[in-house]
Parts: C-alpha cells; structure tokens; sequence
C-alpha cells in the first residue's frame, strides 16, 4: 500500500515535470524576421527582462501600391544578444526566434524568444 502511494506520486510528478518542460521549454516553432527595430528595452519590477518591438513591412496584394506595418513582440533573455541588439534600435535587422508554448516571467513577457540578431546587409 505504502509502496503504491509512493508509485503513484513519482508518477504524477513525471507527468508534471513533462507537461512543464512542453509547456515552458519546448520549441513549438522557430525562424527569422525581418524588419525595422523600432524599441527594444529592459523593464520588470522583480524580475527585469528584456523585450523590443519589431515593425514588419509587407505590399498589400490588392493591386495598389500601399504598404502594412505589423509589429512583431519579442523577448530576450540572453545579456550577450541584448547588448548587441540595442544598438540596432531605427535599424533594419534580421532576428531568429524560437517559439515557446508558454510564458516564463523571468524570461520575458512574450513567448518569441530571440536567441540571435544581425543588421541587414551585414
């Protein structure tokens, strides 16, 4: 009986610890970007992370000559890329993401996590 109460709670605990690293840690999708670095910074009150606000550009397909923005929100939760992004606000940059499932908030607060960046045309 003792041993069956244990049983099960190990396994209860590996079904979590799964669901948990699917959740959280998994990528679900990852890829490029590219477009304007239009705000990048560090903000949080416990926990400080760093997010940035990407401006996609795309020609409308409906015979006219006008163009849509669409933001692009991201996170990232690596010091090395951060540095090396702010330096890029008002520039063209191509950024490369993983998708996560969830949100870590001492990871950031979207779940775009941007692992690497480099200014268009370098």
């Amino acid at each position: 009986m003792h041993k069956g109460i244990i049983l099960t709670i190990l396994v209860l605990l590996l079904i979590f610890g799964g669901w948990f690293w699917w959740k959280y840690y998994f990528t679900y999708s990852d890829g490029n970007r590219t477009g304007l670095l239009q705000k990048f910074s560090r903000k949080g009150n416990a926990f400080k992370t760093y997010e940035g606000e990407l401006v996609l550009n795309s020609l409308t397909a409906n015979g006219q000559n006008s163009f849509s923005a669409e933001k692009f929100y991201f996170s990232v939760a690596d010091e090395g890329v951060a540095k090396k992004m702010s330096g890029y606000e008002g520039q063209k940059v191509i950024l490369h993401y993983q998708e996560k499932k969830g949100v870590l908030f001492w990871r950031g607060d979207t779940k775009y996590i941007v692992d690497s960046v480099n200014q268009l045309g370098q």
